[in-house]
């Protein structure tokens, strides 16, 4: 089965729905097409908690204060021409959602209520409670309904990228002119693998934090883009930086990990080992306001040298009801499990979070593929550089949408369909016997990764995971060969991807910045460069 649209776009976050809307809107008489493996609200937007990062009050904040907040969280591999782009145009493209009905909290006197978090010097976080990224994704979704030549098709695993390689082309990563024509794909109601064939494509498919055994990621977030784009041999960058979350809640048994946001320090709770102490002053005198990457280097530290599984956030002394209104999600999540924040302390354990790296992009969200983009987590923009500043994802997400769209509305006309591609095939292929090879193949992967490539690394233990993340991808490409496909294969495979690029990055970065701390290398090297894969 082949269908075609003119715009496809594989995600359906805040990346994915900004551009659909965009283009159907300038194009009316052209298809938009959102492919998503889950529900079609299913996406890292939808988890965000904290807000969105803009100079909103200019009597308090400055553009420049944000690029130097974001400057400083990158750890010098930020391109600070991206940075100024981003920071600049954020706050008009956050007017467009607020306008398409996106809500954010005021205050009593009607202003958006800015609030603080992490490595910012000013208050410029605009949220709505703490469910920023579900009120924002409703929003663009109720938008895209009204939209008639927009079609989602949900239940729908992208499985491969379709380039030259398909019409039988030898293609390398230093191959001139790749191109993309769209992208192959099980539909999971029918189990029939089908073709989409597009001008223009836009990768939007988040983050990558379920390689890890513990992460606030949903378990779609499977690096699915980045792992077939490296497979397509385009470029991806900095997969070394993976941001983990100081404070995700210690609840053992429960995947993904419930999120107590940064917002909630800003605020201002306080980080404190069992005994009451407040510890954050001796890493950083910015205290449990630090950036993300030290205060969870901080807190694993600490863990380690007590031994313990988990330290806490003490809220005791907030206001309740100020807190109630504010985190109503988060009271409520603690206190089903029996912590009542106004007494108790919250049991914390830093969790796989963000995907800083990615697919490698140009100022335009353009990536090393011809008539491919790539947007939001997925893709590596230089931002965030060696960490991410707090609430700058959805902002980069809003921005870049709107520059990708911008782009390929200048390259549609010159567009056209690849009809000689040729259906998938899948002879010689059988029902998989055991699905215990892939479940299990996938907690392996998410031990090793935890275990050998997390906050603190060595090249012992890069090298370790090299080994066996080797010998999971041999198993994996035999059952791969052999048998029907299934999207729980596809996602280990991606998976597997995923880990391997995390672990060769990391070797290859001789150096402890931002994100990647080994203790082979502790310090900074003088220079900085991106790692490219």
């Amino acid at each position: 089965m082949t269908n075609r649209t003119d715009f496809l776009v594989i995600g359906s976050g805040i990346a994915g729905l900004t551009f659909a809307v965009k283009t159907a809107e300038r194009f009316p008489n052209r298809k938009v097409t959102i492919i998503t493996k889950a529900d079609e609200d299913e996406s890292n937007t939808k988890y965000a908690q904290g807000g969105v990062a803009a100079v909103w009050n200019f009597d308090d904040d400055s553009f420049d204060k944000h690029v130097a907040d974001t400057l400083d969280a990158g750890d010098g591999l930020c391109n600070l021409e991206v940075v100024e782009a981003v920071v600049k145009e954020g706050p008009q493209r956050i007017r467009e959602i607020i306008e398409w009905g996106a809500q954010f909290d005021k205050n009593d006197s009607g202003e958006y209520h800015l609030g603080k978090e992490g490595g910012h010097t000013a208050n410029r976080i605009l949220h709505f409670k703490d469910a920023t990224g579900k009120e924002i994704e409703r929003a663009l979704i109720n938008h895209a309904h009204t939209l008639p030549n927009i079609e989602i098709y949900t239940h729908h695993y992208v499985i491969d990228i379709i380039t030259q390689h398909h019409l039988g082309g030898a293609i390398t990563r230093v191959t001139p002119g790749i191109t993309c024509y769209g992208v192959y794909v099980l539909n999971l109601e029918t189990n029939r693998t089908e073709k989409i064939l597009s001008c223009i494509t836009m990768m939007a498919t988040g983050g990558a934090g379920q390689v890890y055994k513990s992460t606030t990621n949903p378990r779609i977030a499977t690096g699915d883009g980045i792992a077939m784009m490296y497979r397509a041999k385009g470029r991806v960058m900095d997969m070394e930086f993976i941001q983990f979350h100081p404070t995700s809640l210690y609840n053992p048994g429960e995947s993904p990990s419930f999120l107590i946001s940064e917002a909630v320090r800003g605020d201002g709770a306080i980080l404190r080992l069992a005994n009451g102490e407040e510890f954050m002053h001796d890493y950083d005198p910015r205290g449990s306001l630090a950036p993300r990457d030290i205060v969870a280097r901080a807190i694993d530290n600490e863990m380690k040298k007590a031994g313990v599984d988990h330290l806490y956030l003490d809220c005791t002394h907030m206001d309740k009801a100020a807190f109630i209104h504010h985190f109503p999600n988060i009271y409520e999540k603690c206190a089903s499990i029996g912590i009542h924040t106004e007494q108790d302390m919250i049991p914390v354990v830093p969790a796989a979070h963000y995907t800083c790296g990615g697919i490698l992009v140009d100022m335009n969200g353009q990536s090393s593929i011809n008539n491919l983009y790539a947007c939001g987590e997925c893709s590596a923009t230089g931002l965030h550089g060696a960490n991410r500043l707090a609430s700058n994802s959805l902002l980069e997400a809003m921005v870049y949408a709107h520059r990708i769209f911008e782009d390929a509305a200048k390259r549609i006309d010159s567009c056209h369909f690849e009809e000689r591609i040729p259906d998938w095939d899948a002879a010689g292929t059988s029902e998989p016997q055991e699905l215990v090879l892939i479940t299990q193949s996938r907690k392996e992967l998410q031990e090793i990764m935890s275990n050998y490539v997390g906050i603190v690394r060595s090249d012992v233990r890069l090298e370790r995971a090299l080994v066996r993340l080797n010998l999971l991808h041999k198993e994996t490409e035999e059952l791969y060969e052999k048998t029907i496909l299934s999207p729980q294969l596809c996602e280990l495979r991606n998976m597997i991807t995923i880990g391997y690029l995390i672990t060769k990055s990391s070797a290859i970065r001789k150096e402890s910045r931002g994100l990647h701390f080994t203790t082979d290398y502790p310090e900074k090297k003088a220079w900085a460069e991106d790692t490219v894969l």
